[in-house]
């Protein structure tokens, strides 16, 4: 436990909570609305960013929001009128972000560790400014989340409805892309652009499978984000592993406990069972 009292794991575990508290919030909407492949494009979109940034020589973080909110936002506008559909705007910009990332890095000179390290993350190497920029970032996605509950809520589950009542869906439909744009921008430094839209979508795939409550799925989605995030991070320094892969699969471990022990598939046993002896009795 000597470890603990480091500077770089007691960040790394402040950025684990972070992290882990943010993406299961937005997780919950993500799951929901059935977004999962958006947040996996936005995710890959901001490898260009990263490499824009380093390329330039300015902070990565600032040129990467920029990038994510400007692909969050084309998504949107591309698939408004619906005459190309939601998934192909995403593949687009997918393709096309990480094909501009690949570009800048033929460019580069030499062996460039940062651009590396936003691929795959490296929770340990978190440093405070990092610290304090997700934590602003986090809080503010936090405070729109909490203003706007209602009209998310109701976007999230009817937006007709929501049209017809006069709610602004279309904007309530850019704040929450780019909010899970700066979600991902502030967590690919912990967890990697390869595998932040996992942290994003399976604690609350498994809070899903818990609770059909939304307010009781997204305590549990936060309880197992930052669960999964603890976890995989201490057993990432005791096994001597890679932090973000182990985070991740401990969220994904978690998911298939969730998954057979949800009260949907027990009920659906309790049936199978009840059917049994009946046919049995007849």
């Amino acid at each position: 436990m000597e470890i603990l009292t480091f500077g770089f794991m007691q960040r790394a575990l402040l950025s684990a909570t972070i992290i882990g508290t943010v993406c299961a919030i937005i997780g919950v909407y993500v799951v929901l609305r059935g977004m999962a492949f958006i947040g996996a494009g936005i995710a890959h979109a901001s490898f260009g960013g990263v490499a824009l940034g380093i390329t330039l020589g300015v902070n990565p973080l600032l040129t990467t929001i920029l990038f994510c909110l400007a692909t969050a936002w084309s998504i949107a506008f591309l698939s408004e009128g619906r005459k190309v559909s939601e998934d192909s705007a995403v593949g687009i910009f997918f393709a096309s972000s990480m094909a501009f990332g690949v570009l800048l890095i033929g460019l580069m000179k030499g062996y460039q560790a940062d651009l590396f390290g936003y691929l795959f993350g490296n929770i340990l190497a978190v440093s405070p400014a990092d610290l304090w920029s997700s934590l602003a970032i986090g809080a503010l996605v936090i405070l729109l989340v909490w203003f706007f509950f209602k009209e998310f809520l109701l976007f999230t589950f009817d937006p007709e409805m929501a049209r017809v009542t006069g709610l602004p869906v279309k904007a309530l439909n850019l704040l929450m892309m780019s909010m899970i744009a700066v979600t991902i921008v502030i967590s690919i430094k912990s967890v990697g652009i390869v595998l932040v839209s996992a942290l994003i979508v399976t604690p609350a795939a498994s809070a899903y499978l818990l609770s059909d409550d939304f307010k009781k799925m997204m305590l549990l989605s936060i309880i197992l984000g930052v669960g999964s995030t603890w976890t995989g991070l201490l057993l990432s320094v005791w096994l001597n592993l890679a932090s973000g892969a182990t985070i991740v699969m401990v969220a994904t471990v978690i998911f298939f406990i969730c998954y057979f022990c949800s009260p949907q598939r027990r009920k659906l046993r309790r049936n199978i069972e009840e059917l049994r002896v009946e046919v049995k009795e007849k």
